[in-house]
């Protein structure tokens, strides 16, 4: 059966269930998405203060058959929190359950509604001399539901693993309404389904994540910055190889830059500060260590540079000397999308293929996407767990419109090549509504077999987050 829209009579219905302040007509920024592929619709959007509020409000779409969208920060990349097409849902917006309900510094461990933004979370760990690992570029507004909703990345994945890594335990509703308190601080619970795992990743199709139980870290006493000048992709997997027979696993990030990407910034925000002049190297990496105490990040990258430059590895390098100057180094990382952006692309993509095949995939994508015409590539990423940004430009003078009809065929040559290589079209941004096809085209069908009959258990009336990572019937 098709789901009903959220029509006057039902907001009306919804308003007098809620306490006041709760149901509003919908806002314009509630309806967009970063880059402006889609313009979403909505019936009314509802800001819960509690998970009864949130319970209250599935139970009530359940009955009608009204489609939920659920909103954290709108930073999603991939148009999950937004609805274009098909009868107009109820926005559920998680802002106000924001509440960091409690830390143990002892356990570390931390609660923390799926409202609270992710820069928040970080400086509270801090107050407490702790670490809350996840970081990404949209920290400042991207909160806690969205991120484990998407199961996001970032650049620590290759020291303390992806969003689902970082979570002990989850509070959420599920589709029909009821509540599930699974906020334990627990690092063994061994009994039967994993629902943690479930919900994360499932980007609001499978229930509404409220809150969270959180995995803190120590501190790392001491940590290093650097960036230094590879020979080519390869070069920087060998070096990175390198870094960890140096400090084991206390390698942070490790970033790949591309060229291109440095000349973008020439081109867009020629302010950034970059650390080689006016030098813009091919290929560079950007290091960060966070040692144990008594050890000294300083020599450690020194050591790192030094072996790499006997080994033909690296050609130049700057370690930063002060705390101005690696904020410095990272804004040339954080910025490189932004200045994309400025660009224009005319297809990005968020991939990932095995460590050692990197450097094949790379080299082999720009000789495929080389028989389109002279297009322009930016191939940079989380070099440590195999995610690359592979995004193509048109050429300098000419406007990605001018390429609009080749788009799928440069989509589907990247996908193509990546799932070759025995990778994934999606590596940290999600499905969404944007590679719903992907995961049908390259998707395994016995996990996608699954993956519907899970969908059609716990939701059987499909108004969870419709039309997101599955397409529906």
């Amino acid at each position: 059966m098709p789901l009903n829209p959220a029509d006057a009579e039902f907001v009306n219905r919804l308003q007098h269930s809620l306490p006041d302040d709760q149901v509003r007509a919908p806002d314009v920024r509630y309806l967009q998405e970063p880059r402006n592929r889609w313009t979403g619709k909505a019936g009314c959007v509802v800001l819960p203060r509690s998970v009864q509020d949130v319970a209250l409000v599935v139970q009530a779409c359940a009955r009608s058959r009204v489609g939920i969208v659920p909103w954290g920060g709108g930073t999603g990349l991939v148009g999950g929190q937004v609805l274009p097409d098909g009868p107009a849902p109820v926005i559920l917006s998680l802002e106000r359950l924001n509440q960091i309900q409690g830390i143990w510094p002892e356990e570390n461990v931390m609660i923390a509604g799926a409202g609270a933004i992710l820069q928040d979370v970080q400086e509270r760990a801090k107050e407490h001399d702790r670490l809350f690992a996840l970081s990404l570029a949209s920290q400042g507004s991207a909160r806690i539901g969205g991120l484990l909703s998407t199961n996001a990345g970032g650049v620590n994945v290759l020291r303390y693993g992806n969003a689902r890594d970082q979570v002990l335990g989850l509070e959420a509703v599920l589709p029909d309404g009821s509540i599930w308190n699974g906020l334990k601080r627990l690092r063994k619970d061994n009994t039967g389904y994993d629902l943690r795992h479930l919900l994360m990743g499932a980007e609001g199709t499978l229930g509404i994540i409220t809150a969270a139980s959180l995995k803190l870290a120590p501190r790392p006493a001491t940590s290093g910055t650097a960036m230094m000048v590879v020979r080519s992709p390869a070069a920087a997997l060998t070096l990175l190889g390198m870094v960890r027979d140096i400090v084991g696993e206390q390698v942070s990030a490790f970033e790949l830059i591309h060229g291109q990407g440095l000349r973008f910034l020439d081109e867009t925000v020629p302010e950034t500060r970059q650390p080689f002049g006016t030098d813009r190297p091919e290929w560079s990496v950007l290091i960060e260590l966070g040692l144990a105490q008594g050890q000294d990040a300083q020599a450690a990258l020194e050591t790192v540079f030094l072996r790499g430059h006997e080994a033909g590895l690296v050609s130049d390098g700057v370690i930063a000397q002060s705390a101005a100057q690696a904020t410095d180094f990272w804004a040339v990382r954080e910025m490189i999308p932004e200045a994309n952006k400025r660009v224009g692309a005319i297809s990005s993509h968020d991939v990932s293929v095995p460590l050692s095949d990197i450097a094949r995939f790379i080299d082999e994508g720009m000789r495929r996407l080389a028989t389109l015409g002279p297009l322009r590539i930016n191939a940079f990423g989380h070099l440590g767990d195999g995610n690359l940004h592979y995004n193509v430009y048109p050429p300098k003078g000419k406007a990605r419109s001018d390429y609009a009809k080749i788009v799928p065929q440069i989509q589907r040559m990247v996908h193509d090549l990546a799932d070759e290589f025995g990778g994934s079209v999606s590596a940290e941004h999600g499905i969404g509504r944007l590679k719903v096809d992907d995961l049908q085209r390259y998707g395994d069908p016995a996990k996608l077999g699954a993956m519907r009959a899970i969908k059609s258990a716990l939701d059987p009336n499909g108004i969870m987050n419709p039309g997101a990572v599955l397409a529906t019937a």
